[in-house]
């Protein structure tokens, strides 16, 4: 080939690349401008906006910083949380020019996460003074409490190398390992044996330490019981609160090795976010330790203050609300979590939590005390956090092995939308919804964070959120769905907010599928799925009042059943089926207020209740919840959506890891809409302290009985959620079905 062609050649295809850069940069400006409300200007100035650049899509403070100072000396650099974008000032208008010719298109590689860069000018960066959140009441966080030698002489003390060790009662848990001193703390009940200690009492290395603890004013007495927990990068613990009865309100934990980010949360949804550094001293006392529950949520990568923030934003221990944040990649932790053992009831303030004055430590499967109906939006909060949240954070794993099949009607709801859809998946569970179309924008929330690092692992682009304030801007989504959700919310007025919320999103024109589960289980006399597989598993057996071992029931959900039959038309207009709610029969009626106990498999008597939920260990197994679908195995192999160049995982607090090529989304635009800074999550395995909370979270050896969650449902009957959701304005009901056992809508958005 001629010298002059071949260089002619080169020129074009360099500018087929440069013009391939610049669509896609002006991609991305529309992208923030639309759902961000970032405007950007084509005149140069000093400050820019980079999209890809952010902490929600696994980019590293450091990375950035890299990268950004080749170009010339940075004044600012600001990453908002959750955020696939960061904003940067420099100090010349030159620098910010080099910076948006020789950095646009460019990879960057942080770990083995690789990003795109596209950056655009903007006429100015404000930092924002963000509020400092308080930690809870009684918590106290002491910087280097131990002196590096200390801390090595305290890890060396700990011997892992004895598998069956009775002396410290060494166990190897699923998600961490663990070793008890002193007293054995037991995972069967959630409590200790205190007449047998065991042989060996705690470290002598412990000794200089927990001296220095009881002087400073940290504790008023010695401590008898040391739980050391060993957490790997990516493992945690499940919230709890340390069981009242079995030890005295002072508990310490000693962070030793790679800092890491603890959640606390108060029933009333409150959460804080602690950094725990190593060798720090966390001291746990009256409200944070009685009340508030403290987790750490398995992940490779925290979001952590910078070190040296460019930014004046005052410091706050909340990580969830910082500005100035950077990615921490988690290494080996150990903990030494130090406690008093109690030989009296505990007659603290915090009855609602307290094992002595009532409430439970551990599931049992004898069934609990029922709760009563809430009479408040406060009460409905804590029903719903220990009946719902803290259950399906605890039965994630077996809860999702059961939830393969996609329900058929969900399917062809989800196959009538447009290609390049935007589609919002809310309760979105496992994900199972998430990849039915390949051709629409998907993007899933859910209040458990364990279900949600399962949609991460599954590639899908999910967040950790509360159904009633998901962080996506107003009518920004095509279409909705809800499957499983609202019969969750133990109040009227919660359950219009969640449908409210659903039309919030929507674009006008846009349609919602909502489903619930049904009071009546038999309709059009056929029974559904929920009811007949009670027969096939007991044969001998037609009275469908005794108990039974399985929990499957019948409302799909993020938690769905899997039905063989194809779309028989037994769907209704909205007229047809609407019934005004006067001439609805009122079947709540309770006795004395308390919810019932359902047993699995049987017919409705009231529409509120509890429902069981048998765990069974491995995560395998029968499906137990409201499916249905059970142990049948999925023909289709899972579609896992890998995330390109052009796609934006979801913020690290949300459970994932920026472990996989992902970009600011700029053909999906859903990225930059992910601000989970406000959102309420589920709480996560949290503290050191080995435990299960008043709900029943907890590691369990092999050898003890299963145990049994309880969740809380409301069952809708007839009519009743077409009456809700006309209570809704700027909407209306386009048709109304009833599909296995559930009562299910479509609503369209004036």
């Amino acid at each position: 080939m001629d010298p002059s062609v071949e260089n002619n050649t080169k020129v074009v295809r360099r500018s087929k690349e440069e013009k391939k850069v610049l669509r896609k940069q002006i991609k991305a400006s529309h992208t923030l401008l639309k759902h961000e409300g970032i405007s950007t200007t084509s005149q140069p100035t000093k400050s820019l906006v980079v999209a890809n650049g952010g902490l929600g899509n696994g980019v590293g403070r450091e990375e950035l910083l890299a990268v950004l100072k080749e170009m010339g000396e940075l004044e600012t650099l600001v990453m908002p949380p959750h955020k696939p974008y960061a904003f940067l000032t420099y100090r010349s208008e030159e620098s910010a020019r080099k910076a948006n010719v020789h950095l646009n298109g460019q990879k960057l590689q942080c770990g083995e996460n690789s990003v795109t860069l596209y950056l655009s000018y903007v006429d100015s960066v404000t930092c924002e003074e963000e509020a400092s959140v308080p930690l809870p009441k009684g918590l106290a966080l002491v910087e280097d409490f131990v002196s590096p030698e200390e801390e090595a002489l305290l890890l060396a003390a700990v011997d892992w190398s004895h598998t069956n060790d009775d002396v410290t009662a060494q166990k190897a848990l699923k998600h961490r390992r663990v070793k008890h001193y002193g007293f054995e703390f037991r995972y069967d009940n959630n409590n200790v044996d205190k007449d047998k200690p065991l042989p060996a009492g705690l470290p002598e290395e412990c000794q200089p330490v927990l001296q220095r603890c009881v002087k400073n004013g940290h504790m008023e007495i010695m401590p008898d019981q040391l739980t050391v927990n060993q957490y790997e990068a990516g493992q945690g613990i499940p919230p709890h609160v340390d069981t009242h009865s079995a030890f005295e309100d002072t508990i310490l934990s000693l962070s030793l090795g790679a800092k890491t980010v603890m959640e606390f949360r108060h029933p009333d949804g409150r959460v804080v976010h602690v950094l725990l550094p190593g060798r720090s001293l966390l001291v746990m006392k009256g409200e944070s330790r009685y009340l508030w529950t403290h987790g750490i949520t398995p992940r490779k990568f925290d979001m952590v203050p910078a070190c040296n923030p460019q930014c004046s934003a005052d410091a706050t221990s909340d990580t969830g609300t910082h500005s100035n944040l950077t990615l921490s990649k988690r290494g080996t932790r150990t903990s030494f979590t130090f406690r008093k053992i109690r030989h009296e009831p505990c007659h603290c303030v915090f009855p609602s939590a307290c094992d002595s004055q009532g409430a439970p430590s551990v599931p049992s499967t004898s069934p609990p005390s029922p709760p009563s109906l809430p009479c408040c939006h406060a009460d409905a909060a804590r029903l719903e956090e220990e009946y719902v949240h803290r259950v399906y954070d605890a039965i994630a794993s077996h809860f999702s092995s059961t939830r393969h099949s996609p329900w058929p009607r969900v399917c062809h709801f989800l196959s009538s939308l447009p290609p390049g859809s935007v589609l919002a998946d809310v309760g979105c569970g496992n994900g199972k919804y998430l990849g039915v179309n390949p051709e629409l924008t998907a993007v899933g929330c859910d209040r458990s964070s364990a279900l949600i690092q399962i949609c991460a692992e599954r590639g899908f682009q999910a967040f950790v959120s509360d159904a009633l304030s998901v962080p996506l801007r107003t009518a920004t989504c095509d279409a909705c769905i809800s499957i499983a959700v609202i019969h969750h919310f133990s109040t009227q007025e919660r359950r219009l907010v969640a449908v409210r919320e659903l039309v919030r999103l929507l674009k006008p024109g846009g349609r919602a599928l909502i489903y619930v589960w049904a009071f009546e289980q038999e309709y059009k006399q056929q029974k559904s799925k929920y009811l007949k597989d009670y027969n096939k598993e007991h044969p001998g057996n037609r009275n469908p009042n005794n108990s039974i071992s399985d929990d499957s029931q019948g409302s799909d959900g993020n938690k769905s059943i899997h039905t063989n039959r194809h779309f028989e038309d037994d769907s209704k207009t909205h007229t047809e089926n609407y019934r005004p709610v006067d001439n609805i029969p009122d079947v709540s009626k309770v006795a004395d207020g308390k919810l019932s106990l359902h047993t699995n498999r049987t017919a409705f008597n009231t529409r509120d209740l509890l429902v069981p939920w048998h765990l069974k260990r491995g995560g395998g197994g029968r499906g137990e919840g409201e499916s249905g679908e059970g142990g049948k195995k999925d023909k289709r192999k899972e579609k896992s959506k890998k995330f390109s160049d052009n796609s934006c995982p979801n913020s690290l607090n949300s459970n994932q890891d920026p472990d996989s090529s992902s970009g600011f989304d700029i053909n999906t635009t859903l990225g930059s809409r992910l601000d989970t800074t406000d959102c309420k999550s589920k709480p996560s395995p949290s503290g050191d302290t080995t435990q299960a909370s008043s709900c029943g979270l907890k590691s369990e050896p092999e050898s003890s009985p299963a145990p049994v969650f309880h969740r809380y449902y409301h069952v809708f009957q007839q009519g009743e959620l077409e009456q809700l959701c006309v209570q809704v304005a700027g909407v209306k009901v386009q048709s109304s079905y009833h599909d296995q056992g559930n009562w299910c809508v479509i609503l369209e958005k004036d």
